[in-house]
């Protein structure tokens, strides 16, 4: 069964480049990402992860962990950080999961058959920190992520959590944002957002994004 918005991330504990992971207590009380990559030495993943290891700090001030999945094992894993480091110009700072019994994978629907029997598809989970699964992505295997949609994404569920806003098409951080239709009190808005705001429509209220 898939995961959908609002579940609980499933638990587990697996090997990986790392040592052994215990996902929950890894994860502590930080938000997650979890991606997974078909296989060991595949030419998109290697971008991917250095490209990851490259946003460490990016992750770190949203209090992000990153972690990765494929179904080779750790000794396999071990070999391909040696060529993602080489070849991207970086240092692998994140565990990538041993998952050769597809434990994992089963748990978080990675295989789908109509893609591949043994392959994982290219998946990616945001997790807060409540272990709630909060956004899901599946590209084919053709086609590399974008981590910059990723860390746009756990900005507006960061800012949203703590506001009562939604944010627009192709907002970016620091852009307006939009009061939620459900706020109608006009001294709370008052309160919560100082700064004013105008009514495109009723429905359709922009106001300055606050301060996360």
């Amino acid at each position: 069964m898939s995961l959908k918005l609002g579940d609980i991330a499933p638990d587990f504990e697996q090997d990986s480049s790392e040592g052994k992971i215990r996902f929950h207590e890894w994860l502590g009380n930080s938000w997650g990402v979890l991606f997974s990559h078909p296989a060991d030495f595949t030419p998109v993943c290697t971008t991917e992860l250095g490209l990851t290891a490259k946003l460490k700090d990016d992750f770190a001030k949203r209090g992000v962990k990153a972690i990765a999945l494929s179904v080779d094992p750790v000794d396999s894993h071990h070999k391909w950080i040696e060529d993602i480091n080489e070849t991207q110009n970086t240092v692998v700072n994140f565990p990538i999961i041993a998952d050769a019994d597809r434990k994992v994978s089963d748990l978080y629907d990675l295989i789908h058959p109509n893609a591949s029997d043994t392959l994982t598809v290219r998946s990616l989970f945001v997790i807060d920190p409540n272990k709630k699964v909060r956004l899901t992505i599946t590209y084919p295997a053709s086609t590399g992520r974008n981590f910059n949609e990723i860390l746009r994404v756990i900005d507006s569920l960061q800012l949203t959590d703590n506001h009562k806003v939604a944010t627009p098409g192709n907002w970016q951080d620091g852009d307006e944002v939009v009061i939620v239709p459900s706020l109608k009190d006009e001294e709370e808005i008052k309160q919560r957002f100082p700064r004013g705001y105008r009514a495109v429509k009723p429905y359709l209220r922009l106001t300055p994004q606050p301060n996360r």
